[in-house]
């Protein structure tokens, strides 16, 4: 009796993060809509800054939880810029977990309020969040959909297309698609610095037989099963890259076959003192409780404060159902 309570009581850790992050979803959006129809008659320059400053604040409270809440560690391999740069950021795909990666390299450079994303067309029908999601861009997971060991089809099949192609075939990664990497750096050249290569493994996802197991999702990490996130960062400058799309998917594939081999290092090195590291120095890189907190502070403060009073209370769920309506409406349109 007292074990199960004890696991319960475990399995629960994510319930706080998810209820903050999910709770303050109507505050957030009424903020950002109040300064979107203040701004109106504003210039386009003045209206993006302040927007850029919401997503930064409430992106940074999920870091909170992501990081200070689970203690991970965040372990980087090879010179993150400090300054924040105009970058398409290449991943391999693993979980859902793998965007607040793409954060948590961003809040380094203090550039969280301008990470936008490629995403699943599903993931547009999220309640509230979904539309904003659908306008985003520039982190792209060329692999299309995720690595899964427990999907041994859908690796086989990517397998044997890269074969068929006469293309390296891939391991620990999915063979890319080419298109929207292709579309981002092509249309977005002039004002591009790099791209960043980045390569992503979770500590802990091995089983007994030496097998890989399936990434954490977000209620596990939440859950504090994974103590720590390896990082392999490349920066690549824009003339080593091939503009034309046929030369740029050899270019893409050659990209994820060293991905591969560095995974193949992490996950199957011979030496065992070599596995669950990447090569070459590394950093264990602390985000400052400065970075998080403060967010957390003031989105917590404003939603506590909204439900204090019926009216406030009244105005919350208004926003979640019709914040949510609208957005299904808007991405209807869009589609």
């Amino acid at each position: 009796m007292l074990l199960s309570l004890v696991l319960h009581t475990y399995s629960m850790r994510y319930v706080l993060p998810a209820a903050v992050m999910m709770g303050t979803a109507p505050t957030y959006v009424l903020a950002w809509g109040a300064w979107r129809l203040l701004s109106a008659l504003l210039p386009a320059r003045v209206y993006r800054e302040l927007d850029d400053r919401f997503y930064s604040i409430y992106q940074s409270m999920v870091l909170f939880f992501f990081e200070h809440y689970t203690g991970v560690q965040i372990i980087i391999y090879g010179d993150l810029p400090k300054n924040k740069e105009n970058v398409v950021y290449l991943s391999n795909h693993q979980c859902t977990v793998d965007w607040i990666v793409a954060d948590m390299l961003a809040v380094r450079q203090n550039a969280l309020g301008h990470v936008r994303y490629v995403l699943k067309d599903g993931l547009k029908w999220l309640p509230l969040y979904g539309w904003y999601f659908s306008q985003m861009y520039l982190v792209i997971f060329p692999e299309g959909t995720r690595y899964n060991p427990e999907m041994p089809k859908v690796i086989a099949d990517s397998q044997l297309f890269a074969d068929r192609e006469g293309l390296t075939v891939l391991k620990h990664v999915l063979t890319p698609r080419v298109k929207a990497t292709h579309v981002a750096i092509d249309s977005m050249k002039g004002y591009l610095d790099a791209v960043y290569d980045v390569t992503v493994a979770y500590e802990g996802t091995v089983d007994h037989r030496g097998q890989r197991k399936v990434a954490p999702s977000m209620t596990e990490f939440l859950c504090k099963e994974c103590p720590k996130v390896h990082v392999y960062f490349d920066r690549i400058e824009l003339k080593d890259i091939p503009e034309e799309q046929m030369y740029m998917r050899r270019w893409l594939h050659e990209r994820f076959d060293i991905k591969d081999k560095l995974l193949i290092e992490f996950y199957d090195a011979k030496d065992s003192t070599r596995r669950n590291k990447f090569p070459g120095k590394c950093v264990n890189s602390r985000l400052s409780l400065k970075k998080t907190l403060p967010s957390l502070l003031f989105l917590g403060g404003l939603t506590a404060s909204m439900l204090l009073t019926e009216s406030g209370r009244k105005l919350y769920v208004k926003t979640w159902i019709y914040g949510t309506l609208i957005g299904y409406l808007w991405v209807s349109i869009k589609a």
